[in-house]
């Protein structure tokens, strides 16, 4: 048989044109080196390709658009050649293009042998476009976990308010134990950012590029932990209709974050510590243990020890997560970090509602923020700006922003000695009395004027709109009902 070279060429209907998949020639061919090459058609070369019926077709000499199409773009008219088109589920999807020198060189016979070909080209080509569209499909979605990695995560250390203040030895802390594979605990209040200073330790560290896995202890049912943590085979139960793997087998090669570990009930102690200690997990319904490799970042609000010697905290896995226990402050004692938050949530959440401007807080407003003492900490903090944020944006989101609706019922800090006195408390009066009888005697003075230069508003530096609103809060007459 006649053969000069052959071409693999796949037909991409939505941009009409073929794009070579491979070639193998003794003839010089205008083929690009480095890429496929691509031969755009003509509508009429298109239109001629799809009326095209037998799947083996013989063209002994350069006849009709599509050849003259193809061979023109590729440098070499003098030829003949036979083309196999190649379906797959009823779709076509290319072909086989055998060719030689000089014209009218292959006969029927030929093309019968190449029709032999045609089942092993047709698994060929498919199981190549098929395998090329999930290295597409990988690459895509490698470039978007990157670069949604960068966009979430960014520089770990740049999105933590106070790193350099309150947060400054947490920080130096985190930095030590970063480059390292040491297991860490984090230890604090509710809402003090535990969460936070988890992603700082993984992204800093050696297994930044790898999984972060993080897993709330105390929201999974006691019956549910093993399979969630460790997965489950095939057939382990009722519904395992396929295996599962857990939170550590997605973890391998990068950490865990295990929020709220002090809620874990006795059994999944026991499992988490064998965990830790052999670095193998055992699936639900497994016969043989699987090799995990994850650093475990462990937090809890609790008093771990406290809870180890009540008997409802193994001593063995507190040692075992207590390798390098980080303490991270309450908000109290780290008040200088207030304003900064405060305006972090502002831009953050004026975004989220799609304001449009960033609203200035009313002056005096920052002062009262630092003296309280925050119980629910830095969450607190946010949902109270939150809240600011949504009465404001309902009345006028062009006028300061005011916490007057949601300061007076924030604690006072707490008494200095520790507890007080039932002396103590029955001389301290309610806070509306003190304030009533403070707008009282500041309206005798002004002669009852609300607003305007000399008004009582003026002189207690607040808005007129607020000063009626809190005189009717607290049963003060005004206006026509002096």
């Amino acid at each position: 048989m006649p053969l000069d070279g052959i071409l693999i060429v796949h037909y991409d209907q939505r941009s009409m044109s073929l794009i070579v998949l491979a070639a193998a020639s003794r003839i010089p061919l205008n083929l690009n080196k480095n890429s496929h090459t691509v031969i755009q058609f003509s509508p009429e070369a298109h239109q001629e390709l799809n009326r095209a019926k037998p799947n083996i077709r013989i063209y002994n000499n350069a006849e009709g658009i599509l050849s003259k199409n193809m061979w023109g773009t590729l440098g070499f008219m003098d030829k003949s050649s036979i083309l196999l088109t190649v379906e797959f589920k009823g779709k076509r999807i290319g072909g086989v293009i055998f060719f030689c020198r000089g014209q009218n060189r292959y006969s029927e016979w030929h093309a019968e042998l190449v029709k032999q070909l045609y089942k092993p080209f047709s698994i060929a080509l498919a199981n190549s476009l098929q395998y090329q569209e999930i290295v597409d499909i990988k690459e895509l979605l490698a470039d978007d976990n990157r670069s949604l990695r960068q966009e979430l995560h960014g520089k770990p250390h740049s999105e933590i308010i106070g790193a350099h203040d309150g947060l400054k030895d947490v920080m130096k802390a985190v930095e030590q134990v970063a480059p390292l594979t040491s297991h860490v605990l984090l230890l604090g209040e509710t809402g003090v950012g535990k969460e936070v200073i988890s992603n700082a330790i993984h992204y800093s560290s050696p297994r930044g590029s790898g999984p972060f896995v993080k897993v709330n202890c105390g929201a999974i049912p006691d019956g549910l932990i093993n399979t969630e943590l460790y997965g489950h085979e095939k057939g382990a139960f009722t519904g395992a209709l396929s295996r599962k793997f857990g939170r550590f087998e997605l973890a391998n090669g990068g950490t865990i974050f295990l929020d709220e570990i002090g809620d874990l009930p006795a059994h999944a102690q026991a499992t988490l510590l064998r965990v830790l200690q052999e670095k193998e997990i055992d699936r639900v319904g497994g016969t043989t243990p699987v090799k995990v490799d994850v650093r475990v970042i462990a937090a809890t609000h609790r008093d771990l020890q406290e809870l180890v010697s009540k008997g409802d905290f193994r001593e063995d896995l507190f040692f075992r997560l207590n390798v390098f226990p980080i303490v991270i402050p309450p908000l109290r004692e780290r008040r200088s970090d207030i304003p900064d938050l405060v305006h972090h949530f502002i831009v953050k959440k004026s975004q989220e509602m799609n304001l449009g401007r960033i609203p200035v807080i009313v002056p005096g407003t920052m002062e009262r923020l630092m003296s309280y003492d925050w119980p629910g900490n830095v969450r607190e903090l946010e949902n109270v700006v939150e809240r600011a944020l949504i009465r404001n944006r309902a009345l006028d989101p062009r006028r300061p922003l005011e916490f007057e609706d949601f300061l007076p019922c924030l604690q006072a800090p707490a008494h200095p000695s520790g507890a007080v006195t039932m002396q103590e408390a029955e001389d301290v009066r309610p806070l509306d009395d003190v304030m009533r009888d403070h707008i009282q005697a500041t309206l005798a003075r002004v002669g009852g004027r609300v607003q305007g230069p000399g008004g009582a508003a003026s002189l207690l530096k607040v808005k007129p709109n607020t000063l009626r609103h809190r005189m009717r809060k607290l049963g003060i007459p005004f206006g026509r009902k002096v």
